[in-house]
């Protein structure tokens, strides 16, 4: 009776062996990296949505600073001009692990993020400019992404171990 129901036993023998291969470390690393590309989506999807300033040729500025502040270290650093790629950013950013929570933060170091994103009172206070909400949104599109990303890693996460 070494057939059950269209599973023999060799079979599932041979996939135990390959499961077992599976080593913790692999398992770990897969894990940093699925972080890490819904960080590397949530980044560029915040880039494309933060607006950039316009402002006339005389008065000296460079519109972009804020756009520029999602892959910077510093403020200085966004206001420079130098550009990052999102991919490439999210892989630099550290994991902390808090249980079997994942959790990488980013951060925009421009000091005017914040009222750009929420809203903010005009020059007077008598005005209210809305907020953009372009990380909040990017969030919550993330949120619903994640499943199915995540799904797709594992198949072919696990395709490869199981080869």
């Amino acid at each position: 009776m070494a057939n059950m129901g269209g599973f023999s036993v060799a079979g599932m023998k041979k996939l135990q062996k390959q499961l077992n291969k599976i080593q913790q470390g692999n398992v770990e690393a897969f894990i940093d990296a699925c972080a890490k590309e819904l960080a590397a989506r949530l980044l560029a999807k915040v880039i494309k949505r933060t607006p950039v300033g316009q402002y006339p040729t005389s008065s000296g500025k460079k519109g972009g600073t804020l756009r520029r502040g999602w892959t910077s270290k510093t403020h200085e650093e966004a206001e420079s001009g130098k550009k990052a790629s999102a991919k490439a950013y999210a892989d630099s950013l550290t994991i902390h692990h808090y249980g079997n929570t994942l959790v990488i933060e980013i951060v925009n170091p421009v000091e005017y993020a914040s009222y750009v994103e929420y809203g903010h009172r005009t020059a007077n206070h008598k005005g209210w400019v809305q907020g953009r909400f372009m990380l909040t949104i990017s969030e919550q599109e993330i949120q619903n992404i994640a499943p199915k990303v995540l799904e797709s890693k594992i198949k072919k996460f696990l395709g490869e171990c199981l080869q």
